[in-house]
C-alpha cells in the first residue's frame, strides 16, 4: 500500500512539473519569436527535468519539494502575473492585449496544478 502512495505522487509530479513547462512554452511560442530550443524555453525545461529527477532520486526529498514549489510559485508570479504589468524593472513593454492577458492567465493557471501537489506534500497528505 506504502509503493502505491509512492508512485501517486512521482506521476502526478512528472505530469505538472511537463504542464507547468508546457505553459511557459506556450506561452513564449504566442508572444515571443522563439524555438524550442531557445535558452527562454530550453533552460527551464531541463531545470524542471533537474528537480525532477533531484526529487526522485535524492533523499532531500522535502528540500526539493520546496525548491519545486518556489520554482512554481516564481513562474506564476515573475512569470504569469508581474511581466504582464508595465512596471519600469523590465527591460521590455508588456503588450497589453486580450490575448496577452490570455496567454498570462493560461501561464498562471498551469502553474496551479504543481504548486497544490507540492503544498500537499509538505503537508503530508
Amino acid at each position: 500500500m506504502t509503493l502505491i502512495a509512492e508512485e501517486r505522487p512521482f506521476t502526478r509530479l512528472a505530469l505538472f512539473m511537463t504542464l507547468s513547462w508546457l505553459g511557459m512554452f506556450i506561452h513564449n511560442m504566442l508572444e515571443l519569436p522563439l524555438t524550442l530550443l531557445s535558452p527562454e524555453n530550453s533552460l527551464p525545461g531541463l531545470v524542471s527535468i533537474a528537480l525532477f529527477l533531484g526529487w526522485w532520486l535524492l533523499p532531500y526529498r522535502r528540500l526539493l519539494t520546496l525548491v519545486i514549489l518556489g520554482w512554481a510559485l516564481l513562474h506564476l508570479l515573475v512569470g504569469g502575473i508581474l511581466s504582464i504589468l508595465p512596471l519600469p524593472i523590465w527591460p521590455f513593454e508588456p503588450e497589453q492585449s486580450v490575448a496577452h492577458y490570455l496567454s498570462h492567465l493560461f501561464y498562471s493557471l498551469t502553474q496551479l496544478p504543481l504548486i497544490g501537489l507540492m503544498v500537499s506534500q509538505l503537508r503530508g497528505e
